[in-house]
């Protein structure tokens, strides 16, 4: 088994919006695991082990729309969240930061947005004509190290995305999973 391994989160950005929801066909997941079930569905459950380096990256079906990551959070064995979907802790020791940088996902992390930053606009100005507000989500991924987990059993996670700016822009679901065998 590999030491890493990479899911990414597939977004119709325009069809999630328009629809409300990431269901309906607007996105899907897809990991370079080797035994993972549920590839290309919001219900991919990735097959992991102790110690593995898990990375997650969002990508909009039309790339020049904007979608990243806005959090990921393992969701505990009976907890519910708003929306009547299972929520918790975010001690689980996964997804626990935006590389490079290895800071807490709610922390500004101007090289995770922009590598090529370094031009005194917090990684977020000026290239390519764009205004000091842009940047580029592309570059952001998302990083964890899988502890010790029990094998056999799904460790569901909240994934919750950000398209665009504004009041209903962020999305999320309940259903991807982790699993160590």
């Amino acid at each position: 088994m590999n030491p890493k391994v990479n899911i990414v989160v597939v977004v119709d950005v325009i069809g999630a919006l328009s629809d409300g929801t990431l269901l309906n066909g607007n996105l899907c997941m897809i990991d370079d695991g080797e035994q993972s079930t549920g590839q290309g569905t919001p219900e991919l459950c990735t097959v992991v082990r102790p110690g593995q380096v898990v990375t997650w990256s969002a990508l909009a079906v039309d790339l020049q729309t904007p979608v990243e990551i806005k959090g990921i959070t393992f969701l505990g064995a009976d907890a519910e969240d708003g929306d009547g979907e299972r929520a918790g802790s975010r001690d689980a020791g996964v997804a626990n930061s935006r590389t490079p940088g290895a800071q807490n996902p709610g922390a500004q992390n101007p090289s995770a947005r922009n590598p090529e930053a370094g031009n005194g606009q917090n990684g977020r100005g000026g290239r390519n004509g764009h205004g000091p507000e842009r940047h580029n989500p592309e570059l952001e991924v998302w990083s964890g190290v899988v502890p010790q987990l029990a094998p056999g059993v799904a460790h569901q996670y909240r994934l919750e995305v950000q398209m665009y700016e504004g009041e209903h822009s962020t999305l999320h679901i309940a259903s991807p999973a982790l699993m160590c065998q």
